[in-house]
This record gives C-alpha cells, structure tokens and sequence, in this order.
C-alpha cells in the first residue's frame, strides 16, 4: 500500500476513533499500531525510542504542574488571590467578572494549566457573582473561558511541550505567549464591564478611602504567601536561579508549605486525596503523550512534513492564505484534542512548513498556543467547558451564548493578531535575548 494512502489512512482511523469517544490514549494507540501494521514501520524499535523519551527532564514539568495545580484548590492560594483582588476593584460595577479574569490569569502564572483556573476560582467565584447578581450562565462562562489563560501566562505545560518536540528554546515559548495573554486578560475585563451594565447588580457600597486602605492593606498581608508564589516561580526560571521543571516542583512544594504551615487549609486527608487525583490524572496524560509522540516522530519519519510542503505550495505561495488555512486547521484540531496532544502531534509537522514561509519557530509557538488554547472550550472537545459547566451548576443552553461572546469579540481577534503580527510573539524573547 502507497505510503501517503496509509497516512491517510491512519488519520482518518484517528478521527473516527476520536469521534466515538474513546479516551484518548486508546485513540492514538489504536493509529500508531495501524501505522505499524500496515506502514512498515518497526515498533519494537519505535517503542523503545518512546520509552526513552519518558525520562526526559523537560517531560517532568507536565506531572510537577498538575500536581502543583491540584494542591493549590486546597492550601488556599486561590481564595486569597481573589480576595486581594476584589479589595481593589470589586466594588466596581462588573468589578468582581475583573477578579475571576485577573485571579485566573494569576494562577496560570503558577498552575501553568487551564484546569487549575476554573476549580480554584469557579467554586468560589460564581456563587459570589451569582449572588451579586450575575446571571449562572454568564458567571461560569466568564471563569471558564478566562482559565484557558492558564495555558497562555508563563510557565505554561503547552509552551513546555512545544520547546521539547522542536527542540526551541522553553524561556522564548513561554514569553511569545505573554502578550497575548496579556491583550485577552484585558479584553475580557474590557467586555465584561461593558455587558455588565445590563445585569441588575447589587454592589456594596463604596467605602471611604481610610477604611479602604485598611482593607487593602489586610487582604494583601493576608496574600502575601500566595502573592510571592508566581513572583518566586518566574523569578526563578527567568533569573536563571532554575529550569521550568525544577519550577513545577518548586511550586508543587510551595503550595503543600503555604496549605499545611501558612493557612492550614490542608491535612493528610486531603493531601492523599488531591494526590491521588493527580496520580491518576498523570498517568492518563503521560499515557497519552508518548503514545501521541510516537505517532508523530513515525509521521515525520515517513516524510510528511516535506509531502505537506509540497502539496500546499502545489496550490498557493501566497504567506497570508497559508497562514489563514494554518489558524483554522490548528482551530480544528484544538476543537478534537487537547491542547498538549495537539502540541506534540502538529507542532513537528508545520515547523517545516512554516520556517519554509519564513516563520520564526517562537513565532509559530505562539500561534500554537494561542489557537490550542481556545481548543479547551470549543465543542466538541472542549474539556475545560465541561468542567466549568459542572463546578457552575449550569446547562450548557446557558453558557454557550455568553462563552461564544467572549471568544468571538475577545479572543479570535487576538488569534489572528498573534499571526499576522509577529512582534506580538517575538518582542518580549527579542528583548530578553533568546532569539
């Protein structure tokens, strides 16, 4: 059988095993040996090479994270994130949307994932935005989309997984995805105050500018251990002081600290729960990743990086049509997979392709990111959705609307920006020397 039609082959069987809802490490497993079968391709050799990359330092980060992100919902890092913010401006008509925005931005500078945002944040901020009177729907939509900025805000797991798979520099990922994160953080505070105006809210009387201040002063004391928490983190990996993954461990440790000593919110019962959960959710994702990495390195191996070149030059040169075909093909897949597996899979196939057009290889992270990202609350995948929609008690009727609002007015045009405007990915790695 001719190569390419086993290729073709093989994504096809992909996509229909994807389509019935088989967990995902089953679904790439079930190509790779396909691949193997009817490819020729060895995968004695090829699992071994797989099990090799397992105990790469870089890979380490993705579990340090999770486990890191799951220890945070219980040493009460989140809670007082929120609560110094809302010191600020939650008094503000549609103040407290501003807070989950801002909280969850702040805690994808320490999680480095889209999960950690909404199941710190969700249960603790829609009920109180409900309260204040923001329509169910709309609150979990706010705190659901805004966590994918955990995926965008340095460190990121995404930004990790891409600097391994192309062998570009990690420190350089994760700023190409800074400003973007920063202009969608904006966006959504920007909209939600505009479409808060509509909602009867009952806000709390503004207080005077000296008891203001206390509070001010009191909530921030209070934070003051979660506060340090990301300047710590990035501090850290940006001083050189260590690696992205010694800055997943770091914050996992931090945050058993700050939850046992600190605001003893945690005990033994509820470390051994927390983790437990992320023993079993690491397994499943590692499971995923090598059997999603294999699969990619025998795609490359069989020259479908050079056939893809090939075939869309054979039809256009034209960079901004390319480009436009590019964001919607990752569209697509960030709509199917997650994030990280879309990374591993994808990212060795467009490298060529676009360094071909004249990308920079941080340039095309950032599109990667920034695109992936949105995959985590667009259907049919969309996993961080689903969540929002059970932590927020809420049909998903209810949160569609307002969620596809957010992403149509705040974060598609920034998807495009990251695109077409290269300095958004490439100034701040510019400006710290890594290109």
């Amino acid at each position: 059988m001719e190569m390419m039609t086993v290729v073709g082959l093989t994504i096809i069987l992909l996509i229909f095993l994807l389509m019935l809802s088989i967990p995902l490490p089953y679904c790439f497993g079930g190509a790779l040996m396909f691949m193997s079968i009817f490819g020729g391709v060895a995968m004695k050799s090829m699992f071994l090479w797989g099990t090799n990359q397992l105990i790469s330092s870089v890979l380490l980060a993705s579990p340090l994270f999770i486990l890191a992100g799951s220890f945070m919902g219980s040493s009460g890092i989140a809670k007082r994130l929120l609560d110094v913010a809302d010191a600020f401006v939650g008094s503000i008509r549609g103040g407290l949307g501003v807070v989950s925005v801002v909280t969850c931005a702040l805690i994808g500078a320490i999680s480095g994932s889209g999960f950690t945002g909404v199941s710190a944040t969700g249960p603790i901020m829609i009920p109180r935005m409900v309260e204040q009177g923001y329509p169910r729907g709309y609150a979990t939509a706010l705190v659901t989309v805004s966590s994918v900025l955990g995926l965008l805000i340095p460190p990121s797991v995404v930004m990790i997984m891409y600097g391994w798979v192309t062998e570009t520099s990690i420190l350089a990922a994760f700023l190409s995805t800074l400003v973007p994160g920063l202009l969608i953080t904006f966006l959504f505070s920007l909209i939600n105050i505009i479409w808060a105006r509509k909602f009867p809210l009952v806000l709390t009387e503004k207080m005077e500018i000296g008891p203001k201040l206390k509070q001010i002063k009191t909530r921030t004391f209070s934070a003051f251990p979660a506060l340090m928490m990301p300047v710590i983190i990035l501090g850290g990996i940006y001083g050189g002081l260590f690696t992205p993954t010694e800055a997943a461990a770091v914050s996992a440790v931090y945050a058993i600290i700050i939850g046992f000593l600190v605001y003893k919110t945690m005990n033994l019962k509820s470390f051994y729960n927390y983790a437990l959960e992320s023993a079993t959710s690491i397994g499943a994702i590692m499971t995923m990743i090598i059997f999603t990495f294999m699969l990619s390195q025998t795609l490359v191996m069989l020259q479908v990086p050079q056939k893809l070149i090939e075939l869309i030059y054979g039809i256009t040169t034209n960079k901004i049509i390319i480009l436009v075909v590019v964001n919607l093909f990752l569209f697509i897949v960030g709509m199917i997979v997650n994030d990280t597996t879309g990374m591993i899979l994808v990212a060795p196939l467009l490298l060529p392709l676009m360094v071909e057009l004249g990308v920079h290889p941080v340039h095309l992270g950032a599109m990667m990111g920034v695109n992936l990202a949105m995959g985590g609350i667009t259907p049919p995948y969309a996993s961080i959705l689903y969540l929002g929609m059970r932590i927020g008690k809420c049909e998903f009727a209810d949160i569609l609307k307002p969620a596809l609002m957010f992403l149509f007015f705040g974060y598609v045009p920034v998807v495009f920006l990251t695109a077409f405007v290269p300095a958004l990915a490439l100034w701040l790695p510019g400006l710290a020397g890594l290109l």
